[in-house]
C-alpha cells in the first residue's frame, strides 16, 4: 500500500510543509550521492574530550526521523536523546564518531581541536559520501571531500541534527562512566559543563587530569587538595552505546 506522502512525491506534488524547512527536502534535494550531517558537542565543557559525530542516512529515513520530530540535541530531553538516537543507529547508512582530547584542547585551542574531531569522524566512515553538511560556519582544513558549512545546521538539516544527537548521546555517556572516579565535580549532572558546584569544586580541589587547563575556570587557586569519592555512591544510569 502507497502511503499519502510517497504518492506525493511520486507524482511530483509540493513536499508537505513540514519536510521544507529541512535542507534535504528543499535546496539539498536535487544533490545526487550521499550526504553526511557532521557536528559536535562538549566545546563548551570545561571536563572530558571534544566528541564529533559523522551520519549518513538513506532518503527512506528522513520521514520518519522528521516524524519523530528530530531536532537540535540541545532542545531535547536526556531520555528522548536516547530514544532519537537508537532510532538514527538503527536507519542509518554509517555514523562514526571522533574526538580530541583533553590534552590536544590544551594544545590546539578548542577551535582547532573541534574541527580535529569533526575530521576524525568523517574519515572513520566506511562508507563515502558526496557531500560532508558542517555546522557551523568552518570548513574542516585538510579534508578531502566535498564539503559544506551550514550555520545552525542542527536546525536546518537532518543529517546534521541526527549528528548531534548521537555526539551528544555518546559523550554523555562517556563522562557518566566518568563521573564516579571524579565525583567532586558532580559530572553526573553537569556533564563536565561549568555549573556552580564543578566551579566551587575546582577552586576546591583544583582541576581533575581530564580538565581543560587552558579553560580559565580550571586555573583557580585550588583551597584544598583532599577528595575522597563514596565507594557506595548510587548506581548512575549507563546506556549501552555503541563504540565508534
Amino acid at each position: 500500500m502507497i502511503e499519502p506522502e510517497q504518492a506525493v512525491a511520486s507524482i511530483g506534488l509540493p513536499v508537505p510543509m513540514k519536510q521544507m524547512r529541512w535542507l534535504e527536502f528543499s535546496t539539498h534535494s536535487s544533490i545526487e550521492g550521499l550526504i553526511a550531517g557532521v557536528d559536535e558537542v562538549g566545546r563548551g565543557s570545561l571536563f572530558g574530550p571534544v566528541v564529533a559525530a559523522a551520519v549518513i542516512l538513506p532518503d527512506t529515513a528522513l520521514p520518519e526521523l522528521i516524524a519523530a520530530q528530530i531536532k537540535d540535541s540541545k532542545k531535547l530531553s536526556s531520555s528522548r536523546r536516547v530514544q532519537l538516537a537508537q532510532l538514527i543507529w538503527a536507519l542509518a547508512i554509517d555514523w562514526k564518531i571522533g574526538f580530541a582530547s583533553t590534552a590536544e584542547i590544551d594544545r590546539m585551542n578548542i577551535l582547532q581541536a573541534t574541527m580535529l574531531a569533526m575530521k576524525r569522524a568523517i574519515l572513520k566512515l566506511k562508507v563515502q559520501p558526496a557531500l560532508c553538511l558542517i555546522d557551523g560556519n568552518q570548513l574542516v582544513k585538510d579534508l578531502p571531500l566535498s564539503q559544506q558549512t551550514i550555520v545552525k545546521g542542527d536546525e536546518r538539516s537532518v543529517a546534521i541534527a541526527s549528528a548531534s544527537i548521537v555526539a551528544k548521546v555518546w559523550r554523555d555517556d562517556l563522562i557518566l562512566r566518568l563521573a564516579s572516579k571524579y565525583c567532586m565535580y558532580d559530572l553526573e549532572r553537569n556533564k563536565g559543563y561549568g555549573s556552580k558546584r564543578h566551579l566551587m569544586a575546582l577552586q576546591q580541589y583544583g582541576p581533575s587530569p581530564l580538565h581543560r587547563t587552558s579553560f580559565r575556570p580550571c586555573q583557580m587557586t585550588v583551597l584544598s587538595s583532599d577528595s575522597e569519592c563514596s565507594q557506595t555512591s548510587k548506581k548512575k544510569q549507563i546506556i549501552s552505546v555503541p563504540d565508534r
